[in-house]
């Protein structure tokens, strides 16, 4: 890594306008990782089947793809406090209700009516922190390190939340950790709307809204923004089947639920650390070209995790090492299309267009965790994790045949014929 590098990461941090936002969306952005292992492990403890517990985490899944392009929409039109603060309490307290309606035992649907409930009301910490970046910072080289640092930032809570779930699950009672997980998440969600980034964000106004080019077309219909959107379809379809077969290694392969924390350890220290580096070393040019080489390297890591998981038992030495390099692409594709997006969507729709692959992202979730649940249930955890890895090569695929219609895409919202691929547009602050 470059020294430019590195000191653009230390140049985000030591800035207090950036680093409390920041910090405070890390706490919230907690419970990506540690709601729906809790659920998956809280649902599984009480109900003894992965298959009920897959569909309760589905259903907080399939709630937040509902929310987020309208909460996103809602950033645009209304600005970041009047959106994060509100749904991330409502969404915090129904969080907690699950988790004691679960430890009692309560049907299943009143499970699927809360946890689809809470994630309706999931705020949109992601796409507000990318619009916090441009606000907070002028100059595009530390803009994208601050795009780099978010995105590592995510899979450094898939390392921090099952090692925090780790200690809970071993230490306290079977609702303990989804509890602590909607303090986090409304604790968080209020600390961020209170900073100075979150409050001077202004949306775009109405006139301008109507006067920006593409501004009045509806963000499915920009050119290329379909394919985008499913290969994150199928790149969180991937994501829920990892999740979700990792949990069950721990617990039922390994016979150890301390092992949890370590395998997504791995694995996501492996993408913090293919981040930062290709957020150092790597330009937006060209980066469409990228994407299809990179879902494929993720795949191929997956199905060697699933061959090594066909061990009775599996050796946990490579198993930790191909998890490892299998996430080296990971936060490096996630940039990529989020810098996509950016670069595809309309002015005054940027944070619903980012809420859109938000959605993406929570709505193939869902269908991964219960496809993985199911799958476990009836093959085994290394069919679950090669189902993950045929997931990223559909993803590839897509990708692959979407070229042309990206590069058209790029035309359109630049307004020339040039093919590269270019950082973020400014956005009113």
């Amino acid at each position: 890594m470059s020294a430019s590098g590195l000191s653009g990461y230390v140049s985000v941090l030591r800035t207090g306008r950036a680093a409390r936002p920041f910090l405070a969306a890390v706490v919230a952005r907690l419970s990506l990782s540690m709601a729906p292992l809790s659920a998956v492990l809280l649902v599984n403890e009480v109900r003894g089947d992965y298959g009920e517990a897959g569909l309760v985490t589905g259903a907080y899944a399939l709630g937040t793809a509902a929310g987020s392009p309208l909460w996103g929409r809602a950033l645009d039109r209304l600005g970041q406090a009047r959106v994060i603060a509100p749904t991330g309490v409502v969404s915090a307290l129904l969080l907690a209700v699950l988790a004691l309606t679960a430890a009692a035992d309560a049907p299943v649907p009143l499970l699927l009516l809360l946890a689809a409930s809470s994630g309706a009301f999931f705020p949109p910490l992601s796409p507000a922190m990318r619009a916090a970046w441009r606000v907070i910072f002028s100059d595009e080289g530390r803009r994208r390190a601050g795009y780099a640092l978010d995105a590592v930032a995510v899979e450094t809570i898939f390392i921090g939340g099952p090692l925090l779930l780790s200690l809970l699950l071993t230490t306290t009672g079977p609702a303990v950790p989804l509890i602590v997980t909607s303090v986090l998440l409304g604790l968080g969600s209020l600390a961020y709307a209170s900073t100075d980034a979150a409050r001077s964000w202004r949306p775009v106004p109405a006139e301008e809204q109507v006067a920006a080019a593409g501004g009045d077309r509806p963000v499915l219909a920009v050119p290329g923004m379909a394919a985008l959107l499913t290969v994150g379809v199928c790149l969180a379809l991937l994501f829920g089947c990892v999740d979700t077969s990792i949990a069950s290694t721990a617990r039922d392969v390994l016979d150890d639920e301390s092992t949890l924390g370590l395998l997504f350890a791995a694995i996501a220290g492996g993408s913090a650390i293919g981040g930062l580096l290709y957020g150092a070393l790597a330009g937006h040019e060209g980066e469409q070209r990228r994407l299809p080489l990179t879902l494929v390297a993720i795949a191929c890591g997956l199905a060697a995790v699933g061959l090594v998981l066909r061990a009775d038992p599996p050796p946990l030495a490579p198993l930790l090492l191909l998890l490892f390099v299998s996430g080296l692409c990971i936060a490096p594709t996630l940039l990529i299309l989020q810098n996509l997006v950016d670069v595809l969507a309309p002015r005054a729709r940027v944070n619903e267009a980012q809420a859109w692959l938000s959605m993406s992202n929570t709505a193939g979730a869902a269908g991964g965790t219960a496809i993985a649940g199911i799958v476990i249930d009836a093959g085994g955890v290394s069919v679950s994790m090669s189902t993950g890895a045929g997931f990223g090569v559909l993803a590839a695929v897509v990708a692959l045949t979407a070229q042309r219609a990206w590069r058209r895409g790029h035309a359109a919202a630049t307004g020339n014929g040039a093919a590269a691929m270019t950082a973020d547009r400014p956005h009113p602050g």
